[in-house]
């Protein structure tokens, strides 16, 4: 699994052009091609209109299967669609209706993720020019977040609602975790990067235990608004399956202490 990049691409991306597309897995370090479409088209001349839409919806069809085939959701948290002119709003259009027909649920739960973007051409080349925008740099943070802002926003709510269970800090969060009372545990990227050794094995030790316990853990960037955020929580914060009273108590028992 280590070994292989579809396992940790968390970024897809559609570059296309009429008759052409290339699918796209993006790693940290690497592009890997994971399907290369090329349709003839008949050109748009009088009369043949008809048979020039054929071509294009055949192609359309070939993209659409590929993207179904190679972009696992579970894994990626954003697709751009890149293309000159109109072709990826036509494709994007396509592909909806695509899947309201065939009832493909994976695509439309996960229409959010797809970022419509302009490119010079249909060749894996054009997706450098597109990744060093700045402007969609900005946008794919934030659609590869988005599901730890969402997480976030729940924590937030719960310790209003819900104060016994939705706790944050080192010690509170290690008791749940000892008692696999954790649902959702939320950590910044940032404590695996402390200096103290002992302090790191911990971590790793902690979300290794709440997987194994059926939980499940978000990795939060601290370089995104929602990882600073956390890291003002000392970096570490757990929604409980059930409340743990004792903790709150203990809490309040160590603030009349001081």
């Amino acid at each position: 699994m280590a070994c292989d990049p579809s396992q940790h691409a968390d970024l897809a991306a559609v570059v296309m052009q009429e008759g052409l597309a290339h699918v796209c897995l993006v790693t940290s370090s690497m592009t890997i091609i994971r399907a290369k479409i090329d349709v003839n088209i008949p050109r748009k001349r009088k009369g043949m209109c008809a048979q020039h839409d054929k071509g294009l919806e055949r192609f359309f069809d070939s993209v659409y299967q590929a993207v179904n085939r190679h972009v696992n959701f579970d894994i990626v948290k954003c697709v751009l669609i890149a293309s000159p002119g109109f072709v990826k709003d036509q494709f994007y259009e396509y592909m909806l209706q695509q899947a309201v027909k065939t009832d493909n649920k994976i695509i439309l739960e996960n229409k959010g993720l797809f970022v419509l973007v302009h490119s010079s051409s249909g060749f894996k080349h054009s997706l450098k020019e597109v990744l060093a925008d700045p402007a969609i740099a900005n946008k794919l943070a934030d659609t590869k977040a988005a599901g730890e802002v969402k997480c976030l926003e729940q924590f937030y709510t719960m310790l209003m609602n819900e104060p016994n269970k939705a706790f944050y800090g080192v010690k509170h969060v290690l008791k749940a975790n000892e008692a696999q009372a954790i649902d959702t545990l939320l950590i910044s990227d940032k404590l695996f990067r402390c200096n103290d050794i002992a302090k790191r094995k911990c971590f790793v030790e902690l979300v290794d235990n709440v997987r194994e316990s059926g939980g499940e853990v978000k990795m939060f960037s601290s370089l995104h608004p929602s990882g600073e955020q956390l890291d003002q929580l000392s970096g570490l914060a757990a929604l409980l399956r059930f409340p743990m009273e004792e903790l709150d108590e203990e809490e309040n028992d160590s603030s009349d202490d001081e």
